[in-house]
């Protein structure tokens, strides 16, 4: 694609109401994610004295919501009108944080908790909402440009929002930076009245559909039908077994094998997040040429390829540059997985599918996060991460017979969008 047409297709993109909509509600859904995290983490570290056990619940609080509920937003997602509940998402996350800020004002600190708890089980309903909308008001040809753009706004905060969170609380302490979530996500919901109404025909498909346990069980036996899904279920799986060793022990890669005291860690994800915008903006570029089982493959084997390389080396700089191809390579699988569960799904399963496949991520990161510690105490670190390098690569493979594959287009899509028009 010459630069012309990304241009054009980014114009075309940029003038779409929904997807300017979805932009600048992301951008404040961002803010109030990246002060949660990093605000309420340093305060969690100050309050307890650098506690291991109170800082590992706040990943617990954050990753368990996506385990349990996923599958249920999912079901809903695909049951309620998608507009009208990540409007309610946004303005009941809003409502929790204020209530946090209130029971913080009168001393009682562990409430923070709750935020990051209640904003993890509502993301699980907003976000296969978000994904149908994108599949009604996106173009087929514009989703994967579209996913890009989307990723590349992630990458910006995934560089500024640490830095974010830490100004917020230093600067202003842990009451302001609560109450900026709070505005933040309250913002979001406003903006997001901007999207066009929810189709009518949503409230029939509730009667049509029957019970909630009915619908739960035809999203797994979808998925399970489809040869392209289930593939991507076990990619998800394989590669959540390697991210959640990998990710666990990062700090131990910058003590053990490059002898740097444990702030350097920053600077490693600083390199991530410069790289993710790049591979962002790469992929909007070949985002027509390249398939997204193909985007998705490439991305997994860098990310394979660089873990077994950081395992092994003992060099700042080639970790460095190690640590940026795996940058690189984070867009390619996050825009690749998102446009082959939006192309190979029906939109009245989208929110299903979600929900199956998220959990096979996150379950496997989960268990490993916890199982990792352990591996380190009779694994050397260097074999910890060959390991997971080769699991990562498994899980690669897995999409090589899907490569040839092309989604179809199904009549009844092409006229619900004729009708749109």
């Amino acid at each position: 694609m010459s630069a012309n047409a990304v241009q054009s297709a980014g114009e075309s993109l940029f003038r779409n109401k929904f997807f300017q909509t979805i932009l600048f509600s992301n951008v404040l859904l961002q803010i109030g994610i990246w002060v949660r995290n990093f605000a309420i983490l340093m305060y969690v570290t100050d309050k307890t004295n650098a506690d291991p056990f109170s800082i590992s619940l706040m990943g617990f609080v954050e990753f368990l919501p996506i385990f349990v509920f996923s599958f249920i937003g999912g079901t809903f997602a695909d049951r309620w009108k998608p507009r009208l509940t990540m409007i309610w998402c946004d303005f009941l996350s809003a409502i929790s944080v204020f209530i946090v800020l209130i029971t913080l004002m009168y001393g009682s600190w562990h409430m923070v908790y709750f935020a990051t708890f209640v904003s993890a089980i509502l993301s699980q309903f907003s976000q296969p909402s978000a994904m149908k909308l994108f599949k009604q008001h996106i173009p087929a040809e514009q989703l994967q440009s579209a996913m890009a753009m989307f990723q590349s706004l992630i990458a910006i905060f995934m560089v500024l929002g640490p830095s974010l969170g830490v100004i917020s609380y230093q600067k202003f302490g842990i009451e302001i930076s609560i109450g900026v979530m709070g505005v933040a996500f309250l913002l979001s919901a406003v903006v997001l009245f901007r999207i066009p109404a929810d189709r009518q025909v949503e409230r029939t498909n509730v009667v049509i559909k029957g019970q909630f346990k009915k619908d739960l069980t035809d999203g797994f036996k979808y998925v399970w039908r489809s040869p392209v899904l289930k593939k991507l279920g076990g990619t998800f799986a394989l590669a959540g077994t390697a991210v959640g060793i990998a990710q666990t022990l990062g700090i131990f890669i910058v003590l053990e094998r490059l002898n740097q005291p444990k702030e350097f860690l920053q600077y490693i994800l600083m390199v991530n997040g410069v790289a993710m915008l790049v591979g962002g903006g790469a992929v909007m570029v070949i985002a027509k040429k390249v398939p997204p089982q193909k985007l998705l493959a490439l991305g997994i084997l860098l990310s394979s390829i660089c873990m077994v390389g950081i395992g092994l080396s003992t060099s700042i700089p080639i970790t460095l540059v190690l640590q940026f191809i795996s940058g690189l390579g984070f867009p390619l699988i996050q825009i690749g997985i998102s446009t082959m569960i939006l192309q190979w799904s029906d939109e009245n399963y989208i929110g299903r599918v979600n929900g199956v496949l998220s959990p096979m991520f996150v379950g496997m990161m989960v268990i490993m996060t916890l199982v990792a510690g352990q591996l380190k105490r009779v694994i050397p670190l260097v074999g910890i991460y060959c390991v997971a390098g080769g699991i990562m690569f498994l899980g690669m493979l897995m999409l090589v017979p899907l490569f040839k594959l092309k989604p179809v287009e199904k009549p009844q899509e092409k006229t619900l969008e004729g009708a749109q028009a």
